[in-house]
């Protein structure tokens, strides 16, 4: 399903799928995708329980929306393929950036090995020297 949204696409045939869950007798699941600029929606479909009809939706997520849905429909193995092991010292976040920028932190991952981790602290320790 394609749709667009707020001025932005959302199709589940270019998108990574993550996750699904079903709920109820299999009438209504929901899948968690990601878009290849790192934006999450869900994809819906089946029988909507409210209206009794059946059809499809597209829902935008914010990272920390899809944290949490992840958090509660997908097990453990599958949430930290998607956002990584859970440290119980450590806290998540979520923000958003310009493509270019996010293009030049997957080039230092991939040349230079480092992790979104690495690239953040170093950014937080050069304005601490400021």
């Amino acid at each position: 399903m394609k749709k667009i949204i707020n001025g932005k696409r959302y199709d589940t045939k270019t998108a990574e799928r993550l996750g699904s869950y079903q709920y109820g007798q299999n009438t209504w699941g929901k899948e968690l995708y990601r878009k290849k600029t790192g934006e999450f929606f869900l994809f819906g479909e089946g029988e909507a329980s409210s209206s009794g009809g059946s059809g499809e939706e597209i829902t935008p997520l914010r990272s920390d929306e899809a944290s949490e849905w992840a958090k509660k429909y997908l097990d453990g193995e599958e949430y930290e393929k998607i956002f990584g092991e859970v440290k119980e010292d450590m806290a998540q976040i979520g923000t958003w950036i310009k493509i270019s920028i996010k293009e030049r932190a997957d080039k230092l991952r991939e040349t230079k090995g480092y992790t979104i981790k690495d690239i953040v602290l170093a950014g937080v320790e050069t304005l601490e020297a400021k």
